[in-house]
């Protein structure tokens, strides 16, 4: 098998933290890995496979000789730096939103639409949302067998989609609310202990949140299906890790609960987790440090003929971030994409 050498840009963030974990834990085919972060991070130590590694300054010089480069510290930062490392050879799999409805750039979940990267020609892939990952995850094998029409989704999602900062905020902010304290809120707009926001950055025109509009061009791109209607609703809860999704489904035929499980129970990367009778439905304290997405609470939609409803729960930081993409590049090391 080759070996490779690997960059991960953001090593220090939740992220790129997590990135070294799923590196180690897969045993990953790594010739050399470079570990890169802003200047605030030079130098600090960090411990792969029994050896410690010092991390380095990301700057256009950081890419000489790197085969993959993983992306986790923002927009600006991937904006300025993806493409050098593109320029320089590597293939970039990137975790912001800089590149993902770039018509040229493949995003891409590997459980549903890994052909699109047949056809990298800037040399960057697009990992999506978190929030999107999961959603497509469990929706497409459904969509393959009973094509999907119209998706209604609401999303409860964990602080640590917003980083290391906010589940500091949550931490200090429970305590002082336990304390008979008011906390004052300085990652939030509102404090988030004891509390649940629906703004999930910036709002838009349409009076959607940028949240909820990825949610929605996003799953079209991935799917290859422009014209499913889709609404959304984002959510920040004062839950550390994992996103839960409410997803409410119309298919173009009649399809039971019984008929979706069945599905969903030799899905790739899924695990239905449906018994309610004895409490048994995803949750995310249980599902956080999984690989899979996790689907319950599967019924018939009463208000809709052709519609199920169900509870969608995954690992925001890992399959919703780190894991899919580092599941991009073993499934182009599979199909041969690779040099």
């Amino acid at each position: 098998m080759s070996k490779y050498n690997v960059a991960i840009v953001g090593a220090t963030g939740m992220v790129g933290q997590e990135f070294i974990k799923i590196l180690e834990e897969r045993k990953f085919p790594l010739n050399g890995l470079r570990l890169l972060a802003s200047d605030r991070s030079v130098g600090r130590k960090v411990y792969f496979g029994g050896e410690e590694l010092q991390v380095g300054e990301t700057t256009n010089k950081s890419f000489k000789e790197v085969e993959i480069a993983f992306f986790s510290a923002g927009t600006d930062v991937s904006l300025s730096f993806a493409p050098v490392a593109a320029k320089s050879g590597a293939v970039v799999i990137d975790n912001s939103a800089a590149f993902r409805m770039d018509p040229n750039v493949p995003l891409v979940v590997p459980e549903v639409n890994p052909d699109d990267l047949r056809s990298v020609p800037t040399g960057i892939v697009a990992n999506p949302n978190c929030s999107t990952i999961q959603m497509v995850v469990a929706l497409y094998p459904l969509h393959k067998i009973n094509p999907i029409k119209r998706i209604i989704v609401d999303t409860y999602q964990s602080v640590s989609g917003t980083g290391a900062a906010a589940v500091e905020e949550l931490t200090t902010g429970s305590k002082l609310v336990l304390e008979g304290k008011n906390p004052i809120p300085h990652v939030y707009p509102h404090q988030i202990a004891f509390n649940i926001l629906p703004h999930i950055d910036v709002f838009l025109d349409n009076g959607y949140s940028k949240e909820e509009w990825k949610m929605v061009t996003e799953t079209r791109k991935i799917m290859h299906e422009p014209n499913i209607a889709i609404s959304a609703t984002a959510v920040r809860v004062p839950v550390f890790v994992s996103h839960s999704e409410a997803i409410h489904v119309e298919f173009a035929r009649k399809i039971t609960p019984d008929e979706v499980r069945e599905i969903l129970a030799t899905a790739p990367g899924v695990k239905v987790l449906d018994d309610p009778e004895v409490s048994m439905y995803p949750l995310p304290w249980s599902v956080a440090g999984q690989d899979d997405v996790f689907v319950g609470r599967v019924r018939e939609d009463v208000s809709c003929a052709n519609g199920i409803a169900m509870w969608v729960v995954a690992d925001n930081i890992r399959k919703g971030a780190a894991l899919n993409a580092v599941q991009i590049a073993e499934k182009m090391m599979e199909m041969g994409l690779l040099p």
